[in-house]
């Protein structure tokens, strides 16, 4: 019955360091780079601030770095806060043939297990893998029920395989651990993205946590169902779960490798449609007075919470698409800035919001997109009318990859006004010579605790 489940623990029991390609060794070490840059912009909410000083004082043996802060605290709660932090500004990466984001799901779990043992950079590269591989073969075979959000379900397995890697577990303790944590993934709608609350930002922190609880729960003599995964997803959460395609090429290019980077800090499926109207003031250039009206054609359908009233707090803006266009509109880019509470508020924003309209087609979603994945139609009161389209595959993604320079561009910009230049050149410099890093206290020590001179 679970024949899937041996051949995926086996594969995460037996994949070394040794077994990995140069490709695939700087792949892990560009998404361990974006994800600590993640986790670095959240920190400066203030609710997460203040959720790492509740769980440092919190914790009992404070062994591992709160990234952005000054603290330390107990692994779980560590990886609960960094994990938080990671997705709040919706600019960790993702993984669109499955397991929706799996890096934020499983890197900040294993770099506080990691660190609490004070284990190598190339145990940390191994866990990472195999964590993310288990994490996005589980969620794509998984198709989610409609209003089910998919933060978090596969998480908890994703950071269990990556604790249990590092904790030396073999295949059947591997896969005793999948189901474990598999009967622990937090369920949760959409509904808190589309309002903006912000407990939605939790769904990977707890999902972390439980991961690292699950292996915890293993060595007490806890039990698991013989298979977690189909129990939860066919029962409960997911329309359909299948279990043949979690395991379907595994062995060849990994997970890790099919990335994208988010090169704008609002969630993905407003992307295609920022793409579009890029690619039509490319064209022509045009102001926000200028314009009449937008409208995008996208070939799936999304999500009606996509469409809803005009956003009032940051994170709803992250899930709007009319918003998403018209502020990069107004404010010609679309990151961290185009979302914060002074573009929410602007008026010009709000006001040509009200006149983009969005065209869904029924194409059924699948990972392997054909054609354009948006076209935008843009109005201009003098009559003239502008197209954009995005490419086949959006900037950042497998297929249209964006440099290394990039990458570490991207992290300066999230991480540089906490770090500093230096500071976030030396983290740089730390990732890059990670497989050659004895203890990776050398790194955490660069992003948070009381040596890292961060102050809360």
């Amino acid at each position: 019955m679970s024949d899937y489940l041996d051949k995926l623990s086996q594969f995460a029991a037996k994949t070394s360091f040794e077994d990995l390609s140069p490709e695939a060794v700087e792949a892990v070490k560009d998404v361990i780079l974006d994800t600590i840059g993640a986790m670095l912009a959240g920190s400066r909410l203030p609710e997460n601030r203040a959720l790492a000083e509740t769980l440092s004082a919190r914790s009992g043996p404070a062994t591992a770095t709160i990234i952005g802060r000054e603290f330390m605290a107990e692994p779980m709660m560590a990886t609960l806060v960094n994990a938080t932090e990671g997705v709040a500004l919706e600019v960790d990466e993702g993984n669109r043939f499955g397991g929706g984001h799996p890096s934020i799901h499983t890197i900040p779990g294993a770099i506080a297990f990691a660190e609490e043992m004070g284990l190598s950079g190339q145990k940390l590269i191994e866990a990472a893998l195999v964590g993310y591989e288990v994490c996005s073969r589980l969620g794509g075979a998984t198709k989610p029920r409609l209003h089910v959000h998919s933060h978090g379900l596969w998480g908890t397995m994703g950071t269990a395989t990556a604790v249990a890697k590092l904790s030396g577990f073999d295949a059947d303790q591997i896969k005793h651990v999948i189901n474990l944590s598999a009967s622990m993934s937090p369920a949760n709608t959409w509904t808190p993205a589309f309002e903006g609350a912000t407990v939605r930002n939790l769904y990977p922190g707890r999902s972390g946590f439980q991961g690292i609880l699950a292996v915890h729960l293993s060595r007490c003599g806890f039990t698991a169902l013989a298979d977690g995964p189909s129990d939860v997803y066919e029962k409960i959460l997911a329309d359909s779960f299948d279990q043949k395609q979690v395991v379907d090429g595994l062995g060849g290019e990994y997970r890790i490798q099919q990335n994208y980077f988010k090169m704008y800090a609002c969630c993905r499926l407003n992307h295609p449609s920022v793409e579009a109207v890029m690619d039509a003031r490319q064209q022509q250039d045009f102001s926000a007075t200028e314009v009449d009206s937008i409208e995008i054609d996208v070939p799936s359908p999304i999500l009606a919470g996509m469409f809803g009233e005009y956003p009032d707090n940051m994170l709803a803006a992250k899930f709007n698409v009319p918003y998403a266009v018209s502020a990069l509109v107004v404010k010609g880019e679309a990151r961290l800035d185009a979302f914060y509470p002074d573009t929410i508020q602007d008026d010009r924003v709000q006001e040509l919001a009200s006149r983009v309209r969005v065209n869904m087609g029924d194409r059924p979603v699948s990972p392997i997109n054909e054609g354009p994945l948006a076209v935008a139609t843009v109005k201009l009161r003098d009559g003239r009318e502008i197209k954009g389209r995005t490419a086949s595959s959006l900037r950042g993604d497998y297929g249209n990859r964006i440099s290394k320079d990039e990458v570490v561009e991207k992290f300066h910009y999230l991480a540089g006004d906490i770090l500093g230049r230096a500071r976030a050149n030396d983290v740089v410099n730390a990732v890059v010579r990670l497989d050659s890093m004895a203890d990776i206290r050398e790194l955490t020590s660069l992003v948070g605790g009381p040596t890292s001179g961060l102050s809360a």
